[in-house]
Parts: C-alpha cells; sequence; structure tokens
C-alpha cells in the first residue's frame, strides 16, 4: 500500500508493531537512513528474499527506497510471500523530512 510521506509518518509513529525496511543499496544507506531503519537490498534477489525470510511476518512494514520504486516492488514482493502489512513511502528517502541517520 502506498502512503504518502505525512501518512507514513504518521502511522509509524503511532505503530508500536512497526519495522522500518530499507531496500537501498549499502552505498545509498551509507548517505542517511530513518532511524531504526533496517537494510536489505532490494537488489541481492535470492539474497533479498532470504532476508525476508528471517523476518517477522505479524509485524506492521515501513518500506522505503530514495524515489519509492524499489520499496513499492519491494511491498509487492513482500505480499506474495505471505506479509500482511507493507507500507511503502511515496517518493522515498529523498522526499523525507522526518528525522535522518547521518
Amino acid at each position: 500500500m502506498d502512503l504518502s510521506q505525512e501518512e507514513w509518518a504518521e502511522k509509524l509513529a503511532n505503530d508500536e508493531n512497526a519495522f522500518i525496511l530499507d531496500v537501498r543499496t549499502p552505498e545509498e544507506v551509507e548517505e542517511g537512513y530513518i532511524p531504526g531503519a533496517t537494510n536489505i537490498d532490494i537488489y541481492l534477489g535470492q539474497g533479498f528474499l532470504d532476508g525476508l525470510e528471517e523476518l517477522d511476518k505479524s509485524k506492521n512494514y515501513y518500506v522505503y527506497c530514495r524515489s519509492g520504486n524499489r520499496s513499492g516492488q519491494a511491498c509487492a514482493i513482500m505480499n506474495s510471500v505471505g506479509f500482511e502489512t507493507a507500507y511503502n513511502l511515496e517518493g522515498g528517502f529523498s522526499n523525507w523530512e522526518g528525522e535522518v541517520v547521518e
């Protein structure tokens, strides 16, 4: 499900079952990330799927990439392998105005 920056941030702030997933490359993550995020690079292919298998499917996933495209794909993949709740950050990290760890 796509959420605007405001919706994503608001839902995240009020969600005690939240898990933030950053699907960018390690190089992109080095430029900054949303606090508390776990990184699994979607470009790893099978490695991305293997990483997903280690996650708790009962959590609510807040997924982002740089622009919202890869995270949209990640949400679709997650839904197809049994994750019920995955929120895509529209506009991605490049439009993020919340807190950032650098």
